[in-house]
């Protein structure tokens, strides 16, 4: 059944003809349905998406979606994105590969809908092809996942997609302070593991906020300070302790992800050696 949708897509691209070419009204975030191939069960669609994150949900699957992510402005830079996807809770009804020259790569299997699980690639190496799986009764099936576009600079920076647990090194540690979603000097005050969604939550008494991209850290009236939460998976086995540290990290589908989170008396002589160099690639306080 695969390669007879891939020969129609194929087909499409050749003729002209035969796809419905879907536009969202934002350019952001895409919701269709598949009611609209009753009669022509095998009909493949083209959704043009626009912008550096949003959604797709694809309610009663049939037939064959192509998905088309690209950024506002088309430079050479975004030959250099790497596109991320996650699956929406329960999210079934399709398989959702990566396609390139008729070439197929399963990236999310129909069920396979663990919130948790994050696919990136390069947005050079082919789009997405959500093909929707033979069922008996289609009702309440919804395929669906949130996207970004993200610099490979960025995530190779920040590795918070790409390698999370590694430690950070001395040019990395000054990289992320610059280009940071969140900048903060604090403690772990608590780490909750969430077993089943295989992630560690961060309880973060900061006393020091020196930029935050999102509202990700809230004023504590007692202490003084701020209160947030910040996540990693929990293979990287995160504990609470004593000492201070500068936590960093960027936001990854709506929350806040950890970066490099070296101890703060590190960050200072890190810091210090590269001022007197000349290194900084930034400056912040260190006081």
């Amino acid at each position: 059944m695969l390669r007879r949708v891939l020969l129609s897509v194929f087909m499409v691209v050749v003729l002209g003809r035969g796809t419905a070419l879907q536009y969202s009204s934002d350019m952001c975030n895409w919701k269709g349905s598949g009611l609209t191939h009753e009669s022509h069960k095998k009909d493949v669609e083209q959704v043009y998406l626009r912008c550096s994150e949003g959604s797709v949900e694809w309610l009663y699957p049939t037939g064959a979606l192509i998905i088309n992510l690209r950024p506002n402005t088309l430079t050479s830079a975004h030959k250099h994105l790497t596109v991320c996807i996650k699956p929406l809770k329960d999210s079934k009804g399709a398989n959702i590969y990566l396609e390139k020259t008729g070439e197929l790569k399963l990236l999310i299997k129909d069920g396979d809908s663990n919130p948790n699980r994050v696919n990136c690639f390069g947005i050079g190496q082919g789009g997405l092809f959500i093909e929707a799986t033979p069922q008996q009764d289609i009702s309440r099936k919804i395929t669906g996942f949130q996207y970004e576009l993200i610099s490979q600079r960025t995530l190779s920076d920040l590795h918070t997609v790409s390698d999370p647990c590694r430690p950070c090194g001395d040019t990395e540690v000054l990289l992320a302070v610059c280009i940071s979603d969140f900048v903060v000097r604090g403690t772990i005050r608590a780490v909750t593991n969430e077993v089943e969604q295989h992630e560690s939550i961060i309880d973060v008494s900061v006393d020091k906020l020196y930029k935050q991209k999102n509202k990700i850290f809230f004023p504590n009236k007692e202490s003084g300070g701020w209160d947030g939460h910040i996540r990693t998976p929990l293979e990287c086995g995160v504990k609470a302790g004593f000492g201070d540290f500068l936590f960093t990290g960027r936001m990854h589908f709506g929350e806040p992800r950890l970066g490099c989170a070296p101890r703060y008396r590190d960050f200072q002589r890190i810091y210090q050696e590269a001022k007197q160099k000349g290194l900084n690639p930034c400056e912040i306080s260190t006081d």
